[in-house]
Parts: C-alpha cells; sequence; structure tokens
C-alpha cells in the first residue's frame, strides 16, 4: 500500500520569499531520501530541499521563479507504508485522487498506480559523482550558475557536474577554466596566440557593405599577446587600486642629476625612481613579490626582484625585465633601462629578457591620462600603472601650495591580494616616491 505527503519548505532561518531557482525533479520520478528536489537562491545563500522519504513525484507545487517561505508546499511524493515509516517528519497523507496538473506517466487517470519502473530511472552517474555529458542536451546548471560561466565565457556542455545527478556547481565551472588554462582540457574555439577557450564564435560581418575598409594583419607581437592578455583578463579575478603620490621634490632631484645621466650617454626619467620605490614595496609587502601556484592552492613567494617594464614599440607592446634591481643604484637603473628598451624597439630581445619578472609597471606619464586598469602580466599578481604628473593645489592646515602628484594604478590578483593590503602597498609606494631619503632606510 502506498501513501502520498506533501513535501514542504524547511526552517531556512529568517528567509522568506525566497526565489526557485532550480527545478531538480519531475512529476513521475523515483527520489530517495535527502535527495534534492528544488534549488533556493537567497541574497546571502543558495539552499536545496531535499526530500524526507523514498517514493515518486506524484505532482510539483512551485514552478521556477516562484517565491516560497518556511512551510510551503513543494510537491506531493508517493511513499509505501514502510517508507512513510521511516520518514519521521513526512507530512499527512493528501487526497488520494490524481492532480489535474500530473505530468502524462503510463498510468491512466482511475487505474492503480503501478510501481515504479526501473527503465523510468534517472541513467545511472558513474561512481565519482562526475555526469556523462551530451553536449546536445541543456547542461544541468542552476541560473547562477550558467550567469557565472557566461561571464567566464565557459561553454557548460563541456563541465562535468560533480553535485547530485551531475548538477554543475561553481567550483565546477572554476575547475575547467583551471583545467583549459594549463592545457588539459580540450576545447573548440582557438583565440590568438593559440590559447583556447569555450567562447561562441564572432558573427561573420562584410563590412564593406557599409563603406570602404581596408584588411590590416597584426604583428606577430600583437598576435601572441593577444592571447597573453586574453588568458590573463579570463583568468585572473581584477581588482584596480588608484593613489597619488607628490613628487615635487623627486621631480626636482631629477633634473637635478639629468645632465650628468645625459653625459653617460642615457636619461633620468621618473620610471626608474618607481621601479626602486616598488622594490621597497615588495620588500615590505612580500605576496606582491610571488606567484600563485599552478594547484591553485599555494603561493611562491620570492626572493628575488626582477621587474618588467612595458615598452611601446611599433608592433606592440613588449615587456622587458630588468633583474636584480635591488642590488643596482639609481644611475645604472637608468642606464640598464634606456639599453633594454632600445632592444626592445630594435626587435633584439632575447627570450630570457621578457622573462622571470616579479611585478610589472606601465607608464603612460609620457603620453597622457589621469588613470587606467592595467591586465596583470601573468604569472606575476600585480601590475603597477602611471599616468601623467599634474600639478595640482595642496592645503598645507594654513594656505594652497601648489604640488606635482603623480596618479599610480595598481591591479592584483584578488585571489592572492586584499583590496586592504593593496592600498597598503600604494600608499607606502608613494611614501618612497614623495621622499627619496626612505628608499635608502
Amino acid at each position: 500500500m502506498s501513501n502520498r505527503i506533501e513535501i514542504k519548505v524547511p526552517d531556512i532561518g529568517d528567509f522568506s520569499d525566497v526565489p526557485v531557482i532550480e527545478i531538480l525533479v519531475s512529476a513521475g520520478d523515483l527520489v530517495k531520501v535527502e535527495d534534492s528536489l528544488i534549488t533556493l537562491e537567497s541574497d546571502k545563500a543558495t539552499m536545496e530541499v531535499p526530500s524526507p522519504a523514498e517514493g515518486v513525484i506524484r505532482e510539483l507545487k512551485v514552478k521556477l521563479d516562484d517565491t516560497v517561505s518556511e512551510g510551503d508546499i513543494v510537491a506531493v511524493l508517493e511513499v509505501s507504508d514502510a517508507a512513510e515509516d521511516g520518514a519521521g517528519s513526512a507530512e499527512e497523507p493528501a487526497a488520494a485522487e490524481p492532480p489535474a496538473s500530473k505530468a502524462p506517466p503510463a498510468d491512466e487517470p482511475g487505474q492503480a498506480p503501478s510501481e515504479p519502473r526501473a527503465a523510468q530511472e534517472p541513467p545511472a552517474q558513474p561512481e565519482t559523482g562526475v555526469a556523462a555529458l551530451d553536449p546536445s542536451k541543456v547542461p544541468y546548471a542552476s541560473p547562477a550558475i550558467r550567469r557565472f560561466a557566461r561571464e567566464l565565457g565557459v561553454d557548460l556542455t563541456r563541465v562535468a557536474g560533480s553535485a547530485s545527478k551531475g548538477r554543475i556547481v561553481r567550483e565546477d565551472v572554476s575547475a575547467f577554466v583551471k583545467s583549459v588554462m594549463s592545457g588539459t582540457a580540450d576545447s573548440t574555439v582557438a583565440s590568438p596566440g593559440g590559447l583556447r577557450f569555450d567562447f561562441p564564435e564572432l558573427l561573420e560581418v562584410d563590412y564593406s557593405r557599409y563603406g570602404e575598409v581596408e584588411k590590416q594583419p597584426l604583428s606577430r607581437i600583437r598576435k601572441l599577446s593577444a592571447g597573453h592578455l586574453h588568458r590573463n583578463w579570463i583568468g585572473i579575478p581584477h581588482v584596480t587600486q588608484h593613489d597619488e603620490a607628490d613628487i615635487m621634490d623627486m621631480e626636482a632631484f631629477r633634473k637635478a642629476n639629468e645632465d650628468d645621466a645625459l653625459a653617460q650617454g642615457f636619461k633620468l626619467t621618473p620610471l626608474v625612481f618607481l621601479i626602486k620605490a616598488t622594490v621597497a614595496a615588495l620588500k615590505k609587502f612580500p605576496r606582491f613579490n610571488a606567484s600563485l601556484d599552478r594547484d591553485g592552492e599555494t603561493l611562491v613567494l620570492k626572493k628575488y626582484f626582477n621587474i618588467g617594464v612595458a615598452v611601446d614599440t611599433p608592433d606592440g607592446l613588449v615587456v622587458p625585465v630588468i633583474r636584480n634591481c635591488e642590488r643596482k643604484g639609481i644611475m645604472e637603473l637608468a642606464s640598464e633601462l634606456a639599453e633594454i628598451s632600445g632592444r626592445a624597439r630594435d626587435k633584439k630581445l632575447k627570450p630570457k629578457d621578457i622573462q622571470g619578472g616579479c611585478i610589472s609597471i606601465s607608464s603612460l606619464g609620457g603620453i597622457g591620462g589621469t588613470g587606467f586598469t592595467p591586465i596583470i602580466n601573468a604569472p606575476e599578481v600585480a601590475i603597477l600603472g602611471v599616468s601623467r604628473s599634474h600639478m595640482v593645489p595642496v592645503w598645507d592646515g594654513e594656505s594652497f601650495h601648489p604640488r606635482l602628484m603623480l596618479p599610480l594604478s595598481l591591479s592584483y590578483d584578488h585571489r592572492v591580494i586584499d583590496g586592504a593590503e593593496a592600498a597598503r602597498f600604494t600608499r607606502y609606494l608613494a611614501s618612497r616616491l614623495e621622499d627619496l631619503r626612505r628608499l635608502t632606510l
């Protein structure tokens, strides 16, 4: 003999009118104890409503995007007497007649319900909990997970779900992105530079229909950079911290010594002071002088200080690395910066010249702008952007004085660095630029 019980929303704390974001079963499905029936998503958490007993779903009382509260009926479950005795928290039996909204089962109305058929059960999943995927079917994932996947450009038909019945959860999407980045997963759409992601292909547009056009192939450097930047932007959660440094005194010191530098055959630019100040900041905040290991769970802290410097060339951006910057003085750094920048523009850099950086500096001060969001040069965890300095009136408590301010824009990997730490880093960096004597401490 079998009975029907009403499954209700359990105690969900202080939440009410919580949206139903996922329906995990259908009328006629066989469910076991603790199998998830629906998924609810509040502003703070996602929760699933489980089945209190084993049986067959005879009626669903909710649909996608409905809102429910504690005590609302979710479904009507048909259970055997034995299963009902073990349910404990099962509700009283509901009316025996078949509901009008029942999905078409094999039993005709008026006939005794047949026993659940093994042939109608969902196909067994592998013991590991990973679903066998069929790309022609809609992936089993909640709207929130679909949105997360879209933001990362992930095709969910290629992601194996690890939750109940092969449902895809956030961790599955993240693991898939890591596998693509590491080259252990295949993909169908290739991006420039040979890096491949599951993005929809761009529409083919005949631009000549709208006017005269000219096709210009990308340079080899731009092609290689495109894939690298694409991977970094998709794979790293970027946040940018903005600050300003008062470089009035630094600029006066630089101008006082620029003739000596010119006599030695190179320019004394503000960038070399930024390199020295950045090294000091890396020593103070070692998490910025690090890389996230391939396992995503280990931080590799570096004891050396190699600074990458973005150089604008006719063929695109390259980032040569100046090594052991902590051992070199201002003039030595200026000389090496001029030499390696020249080789970058002349296309004479060697592979080792662009490897081994700890952090990169991208300076647009010679062009303009007030701030920007530089893309992290992985496997580094931060990059410093510098814009054009400008005069502003600064109040000293009694009067305004003109001061030369340098905008700083620090992009960092939020998996490794928190916002407060980034703010302390830029403030410390600015303090070293504002008083060069501190660089000797």
